[in-house]
């Protein structure tokens, strides 16, 4: 008889905390790729790790804090267990650099947004070496153009060459896909392209290639990732211009796709071939996010917007005149420098005229190594940037309800996430809601204009276009029942052209 085969050695262990936007998420799904061929599992418990990182952001003070802070308190783990990794990944790592290790001389790792795909190789280094290891990107000022972007390696190879499940938590039916890296529009109050380096738009045939891939696993959803995603251009080397309307036609008829969405747009580069892709593509959502940042041109000059108010007035009336039914998302910063009261009520304006369906509002916080840091006072009291935030927000939350309300008695199409967070808030709106049957969950999904709708249902419908009729409303849910083909509501009077395409 031949010999037993010896036991394989137990799994390592990872647990990554990724704060920020979905670039941080996309970034954090293919470090876990990576170390998933390592032989690695994720946990989230902090004590069964061998590996613990922290994929963080730079854009508010606040984001900072938090890493700092979970670093301070990982110190007595690593004091019982100095054999565990402790990685600071992304955006601060970047900013930040030898600090970082000043801070927290109990870090192993320091690793730039640039410099992801080395993760495996420095853990080894860390533990082989016996010391902290430091990889970060130049920065914008440290050589020429093209010596900066050979310091950001080309985008995602490991995603294209090996697809691997994302991370624990995020539903595999979802998937974003990076098509653009970095920004040159160089806001004053923004440290991403210092961070995330010189925009550089990702090859047209590497984006369908990892979207067939993708959607071969499984996935019904794809969201297209950029800084300024609108600002896509590629150019082919006999001179073609590949743009973001372009990729969107690529990518549409990909059999098993449902869903295309993409973020971050900025106002300028709202082209009319875009809305018109939006428009004429079934798969398109008919949603875009595009800040504002503020509604008064002194404030938008000082914050290198590089558009004026009258600007972004007409960029929105061009799209509700191309996209009927479409949605509109928005971000404000509140009290930047030299806001004054006047420039606020322009800001809450602006917001009142728009009727976005959200808006993400936040107070300004200063950036170190932003041109706002160096040449602008931060001027505006703590209390007037809380009390502004407060006040746009309450604005927004008005608009949105207001909104929201016409959807009651309506059938929606929803595309399934799976099973919702948000049950809390259903029974808040209707306390004499009854506990799901067995086998029933309440599930969440969201409708093509990117409203979220929860409903009871299983979670085998996860993944698939359903009707719900739409009982109840939030300013941020809607809340309905999946239309069975025994169980058919009375048609809303009178629906709106939104109404039909949602």
């Amino acid at each position: 008889m031949s010999d037993p085969a010896p036991p394989s050695d137990p799994p390592k262990k990872l647990y990554i905390e990724t704060v920020g936007c979905q670039m941080n998420v996309l970034d954090s799904e293919l470090v876990v790729a990576q170390l998933r061929r390592e032989g690695y599992e994720l946990t989230d418990d902090l004590r069964q790790a061998d590996t613990i990182l922290y994929n963080t952001c730079s854009v508010r003070q606040h984001a900072e804090d938090k890493v700092y802070s979970a670093l301070g308190r990982i110190k007595r783990l690593k004091d019982r267990k100095p054999e565990v990794r402790i990685g600071v990944l992304g955006c601060m790592a970047q900013k930040d650099q030898e600090r970082i290790l000043r801070r927290a001389p109990h870090v192993d790792l320091v690793v730039g947004p640039g410099q992801l795909g080395r993760v495996s190789e420095l853990l080894q280094a860390s533990q082989d070496e016996g010391r902290p290891q430091l990889a970060v990107s130049l920065a914008r000022n440290a050589g020429k153009t093209l010596e900066v972007l050979d310091s950001f390696p080309t985008f995602d190879p490991d995603r294209v060459a090996s697809p691997e499940p994302t991370p624990q938590g995020s539903s595999p039916h979802q998937a974003f896909v990076r098509i653009q890296m970095g920004c040159d529009k160089f806001c004053t109050y923004c440290i991403v392209p210092s961070v995330r380096g010189p925009e550089q738009g990702r090859p047209p045939d590497l984006i369908v290639e990892e979207a067939r891939r993708l959607v071969g696993q499984g996935v019904k959803e794809l969201t297209l990732l950029g800084q300024t995603v609108n600002s896509y251009k590629y150019k082919h080397g006999d001179g073609r211009i590949s743009r973001l309307s372009d990729v969107l036609l690529a990518l549409h008829d990909l059999d098993g796709l449902l869903r295309l969405k993409f973020v971050t747009n900025f106002p300028l580069d709202m082209t009319d071939d875009l809305l018109q892709a939006v428009r004429d593509l079934p798969k398109a959502s008919r949603y875009l996010h595009v800040p504002a940042q503020s509604g008064c041109d002194a404030v938008l000059k000082r914050m290198k917007r590089l558009y004026t108010v009258t600007q972004y007035d007409e960029m929105m009336a061009r799209i509700r005149e191309t996209i009927p039914g479409v949605a509109v998302s928005s971000d404000f910063i509140v009290g930047f420098c030299g806001e004054t009261e006047e420039s606020f009520r322009k800001t809450v304006e602006l917001v009142e005229r728009s009727r976005f369906k959200n808006s993400f509002i936040f107070k300004y916080s200063p950036r170190a190594g932003t041109k706002a840091d160096e040449r602008f006072a931060d001027d505006v009291p703590e209390a007037d940037k809380k009390r502004r935030n407060t006040e746009l927000l309450a604005v927004q939350t008005a608009i949105s309800l207001e909104d929201n309300r016409p959807f009651v008695g309506r059938t929606v199409e929803v595309l399934v996430e799976g099973p919702s967070k948000t049950a809390g808030k259903r029974n808040e709106a209707d306390p004499d809601a009854s506990s799901s049957a067995s086998g029933v969950s309440q599930m969440t999904g969201r409708t093509s204009c990117d409203r979220i709708v929860v409903f009871d249902g299983h979670r085998r419908q996860a993944g698939h276009l359903l009707p719900v009729v739409i009982e109840q409303v939030s300013a941020v849910t809607l809340f309905g029942r999946v239309v069975t083909t025994d169980s058919h509501p009375a048609p809303a009077p009178a629906p709106s052209p939104e109404a039909a395409l949602r």
